[in-house]
């Protein structure tokens, strides 16, 4: 079984491109993965993280995922190699975003940020008393 989910904090805002075979939209971005634990008076270390997401998930990220926003990411780890034009072979490690999702909490989010509290869709209707219920 190949599944990895990593909660961390994008480096920058993900960055987009097409495939030249069938023109598919694909979003690479980094995470900042915090590590558990830290020696003792030293600082916690991280992890940065390559994240692919590709067609309607990659197209979400580039959308709505900004430097700074802390993400969840659900995936499988790749590696992959490949030979540039002087023959130096180069390695890469990334995760494929197959679910992802927002993991700031409430108070970190910005007010201009739809998603950022529960009055999206709902007219700001005020339901803490029974009386003025709109149905």
């Amino acid at each position: 079984m190949n599944k990895v989910c990593l909660i961390g904090r994008l480096t920058k805002d993900p960055e987009v491109r097409y495939t030249q075979s069938n023109n598919t939209l694909v979003a690479t971005f980094n995470i900042a993965v915090n590590r558990r634990f830290a020696k003792e008076g030293e600082e916690k270390q991280a992890d940065f993280i390559t994240i692919v997401a590709w067609a309607k998930t990659g197209e979400f990220c580039s959308n709505y995922f900004k430097k700074g926003q802390q993400v969840g990411i659900c995936g499988r780890i790749q590696t992959r190699n490949w030979e540039d034009e002087q023959g130096q072979k180069h390695y890469a490690t990334e995760v494929v975003a197959e679910e992802v999702c927002f993991a700031d909490s409430k108070k970190e989010n910005s007010s201009s940020d739809p998603f950022a509290n529960n009055t999206f869709g709902t007219d700001n209707f005020d339901v803490t008393s029974g009386d003025d219920l709109p149905f």
